[in-house]
């Protein structure tokens, strides 16, 4: 149980956690006063913590109750302090000899090889075993040329409009550091062995960088290189508490904003995780492309007709989240599930070219994540290169 309250970089004060809606001050003391005395009323003898931290983008409230449950010792907040912000990847040059096709180049072959296997020993485990189930996710309710879009909103999507409009930057023809590939997850992790089952006491995060969120973002970041997109991968860990992860890879965007000032898209890559069936089995999310079995992504993109988030430029973001997903069917038939369009921000509101991608779910296996982290890599670049003139 936990009320987050902070002041973010442009002043303005936010109440909520992954989905921060933007609210009074004075109802904010109302809401803490009010939750406050729940608590002492209910809860009576239960140890509560109360801790008052100064983050740098604000003022940080967090209130918990210390004999809950929190993944990974996520009682405890740790302050970020100024991170160091690695060598960009940049862009490699044409050549007389090395010129782009004006065809997309993922609708051949794949040059994607799997440089190292890393192997899990079963052994290790001691829990009951259950079936991974392979599913395609598809359709949706709205559907348009070779895609679907999940629409939570009341929001009636011009997908002619949007499509047909450029977006609101452009990558240059330059090698210069324009694409940002983070993740705010950073420990999401997947399978390790193609077998159809995994165990319940198999831990699904890493601090491993060759197994968790990293090791797809490397796939995504070689292919843009290869391209000639000049691109920058932030391997910072976000999660090691989950509460404020958020707040950190914000703080990170910024960073490596305010290094590399030419950044023009900055993609918050995770891997999601789907659910059990009746039979207690995990779904694993696959499309087949040149003969090999990858995680489908989804796409997500956030909505904010009153300016809630701070995030005024939301229909921009939705216009490069549909060019992708178009881009993606167009290339590699069955990758993408239904893109999410709902009432949330996550990131998205620190500029028009900001997206969360989501890459398979925890029961696909990190080959298959990597495969896609490749694959995704072309998507990208295709549209971005779509918009230079």
């Amino acid at each position: 149980m936990e009320i987050h309250i902070y002041m973010n970089n442009r002043k303005e004060i936010f109440f909520g956690g992954r989905r921060m809606k933007k609210i009074d001050k004075d109802h904010i003391i109302n809401l803490f006063a009010g939750f406050l005395g729940g608590i002492l009323c209910v809860v009576g003898t239960i140890c509560t913590v109360v801790r008052v931290q100064q983050l740098d983008t604000g003022l940080s409230f967090e209130l918990m109750a210390s004999s809950l449950s929190m993944p990974q010792g996520a009682v405890c907040a740790e302050t970020v302090a100024k991170q160091t912000i690695p060598t960009a990847i940049s862009a490699e040059q044409p050549t007389e000899k090395t010129t782009r096709s004006d065809k997309p180049q993922g609708t051949g072959k794949s040059d994607y090889k799997e440089e190292h296997s890393i192997t899990d020993d079963e052994s290790t485990y001691s829990g009951e075993k259950y079936p991974v189930i392979e599913q395609h996710f598809g359709k949706a309710e709205n559907d348009y040329d070779n895609f679907s879009v999940k629409n939570t909103t009341d929001y009636t999507i011009d997908y002619e409009e949007l499509l047909s409009s450029d977006l609101g930057f452009q990558i240059e023809n330059n090698n210069k550091v324009q694409v940002l590939i983070y993740h705010t997850h950073t420990t999401e992790s997947y399978l390790i062995n193609d077998n159809g089952y995994y165990f319940t006491d198999y831990v699904f995060r890493s601090e491993d960088p060759e197994r968790n969120m990293i090791a797809v973002g490397d796939e995504i970041v070689k292919s843009l290189q290869k391209q000639g997109i000049g691109c920058v991968h932030a391997t910072e860990i976000h999660d090691r508490t989950y509460t404020g992860s958020y707040d950190r890879s914000e703080q990170t965007i910024y960073q490596y904003m305010e290094q590399y000032p030419d950044i023009k898209v900055t993609l918050d890559i995770h891997r999601d995780a789907v659910g059990y069936d009746d039979e207690r089995g995990k779904y694993k999310t696959v499309f087949n492309f040149d003969g090999r079995k990858g995680a489908q992504i989804m796409i997500m993109s956030g909505y904010d007709p009153d300016n809630a988030y701070g995030f005024g430029h939301w229909k921009e973001n939705l216009t490069f989240a549909l060019k992708l997903q178009q881009k993606a069917e167009e290339m590699y038939p069955g990758m993408t599930r239904p893109l999410y369009f709902g009432d949330f921000a996550y990131n998205m509101f620190v500029n028009n070219g900001s997206l969360l991608i989501e890459v398979g779910t925890e029961s696909n296996t990190l080959s298959e994540a990597k495969y896609t982290g490749s694959l995704l890599g072309n998507v990208i670049a295709e549209v971005l290169h779509g918009q230079q003139q």
